[in-house]
């Protein structure tokens, strides 16, 4: 976890260990059910685990924040925002129940008892979330069309509630298509890896 100590030195040793956990245990279960190509296993520590921590960077979720991942596949960016995050509460979702198999077992593995997932179509989750995380589930409009009913209106964090978006080219005009207020910054902002070249996260503001 050279990677992730450098550019997150306020990393406790129990998040490290959890962290460091990571590209064993997606081995492991890769070999069982394919979540993860086999070319980013080689590359877990950048292409999944850093990709989902640039939200961390972006923001910082005070204790007590919902946050709902949804499209999560393997368990990104869910998984290693939960570890980073251990006072919020995360609900994970795919609609693929042997990719939520894989999500269930690793959550069990590192004991993340800030963690719920949820197996089915998103529409179908009660409750409401300060804050919708994905990574190029779908084009923001139809995202927005989705979950539009699960955003909090009561504010919990300095940045307004919305849905934060890991996502790839240029954005400008599928977020402008959404009709909200919307921010876009380079991954690269943060990390300065080859790989984060072409990546973006945008935040569409409910209000």
């Amino acid at each position: 976890m050279d990677l992730i100590r450098a550019y997150f030195p306020d990393l406790t040793d129990a998040q490290l260990l959890q962290l460091g956990k990571l590209p064993e245990l997606y081995a492991e279960w890769n070999s069982q059910i394919n979540v993860i190509s086999r070319k980013d296993i080689q590359s877990l520590e950048e292409r999944h685990i850093l990709h989902s921590l640039a939200i961390a960077r972006f923001i910082h979720f005070a204790p007590g924040t919902h946050i709902l991942d949804i499209g999560t596949g393997g368990g990104f960016p869910g998984i290693p925002l939960a570890i980073y995050f251990p006072e919020c509460h995360f609900t994970l979702c795919d609609s693929i129940a042997k990719k939520m198999k894989v999500v269930d077992g690793i959550v069990e593995a590192l004991n993340l008892s800030n963690v719920q997932t949820h197996v089915g179509r998103v529409e179908k989750i009660e409750g409401k979330f300060d804050f919708i995380v994905s990574r190029a589930v779908a084009p923001l409009p139809e995202l927005l069309n989705w979950t539009y009913n699960k955003i909090r209106k009561e504010q919990r964090n300095a940045m307004r509630n919305g849905w934060i978006c890991l996502k790839g080219g240029d954005l400008v005009e599928e977020a402008s298509n959404t009709g909200k207020d919307f921010q876009i910054l380079p991954v690269q902002t943060w990390f300065r890896e080859e790989f984060f070249e072409t990546k973006r996260i945008v935040h569409v503001k409910r209000w």
